[in-house]
């Protein structure tokens, strides 16, 4: 069975291409549901016009598909409640150099 870890571990390896954070780090999964016949990973984007979009939500889904084997991967696009840097993990902020007076 696959765990919650699992995916979020496979989740850190996808790294936005303008930004040098994983998507895990930056805030942008708002939900794993892992069901026996199904993966949903709900996510968003900084931008809704970010034109590396459709590019990363397949790498998502391939990253996941990879270790879920037989069990199909859905990666649903959403925008409530909108993306905002307090999304992000303390981790990101220190590897952009985002203080808390810098933001």
């Amino acid at each position: 069975m696959i765990s919650r870890d699992n995916v979020i571990a496979v989740l850190k390896t996808v790294y936005d291409p303008e930004i040098p954070v994983d998507i895990w780090e930056l805030g942008l999964i708002y939900d794993i549901e892992i069901k026996d016949d199904e993966i949903v990973i709900k996510m968003t984007f900084t931008s809704p016009t970010c034109p590396m979009m459709e590019e990363m939500l397949e790498q998502v889904k391939n990253a996941v598909q990879n270790i879920a084997g037989e069990i199909p991967v859905r990666v649903e696009l959403v925008w409530d409640p909108p993306w905002d840097l307090s999304k992000m993990s303390d981790v990101a902020r220190l590897e952009l150099d985002l203080t808390e007076q810098g933001w």
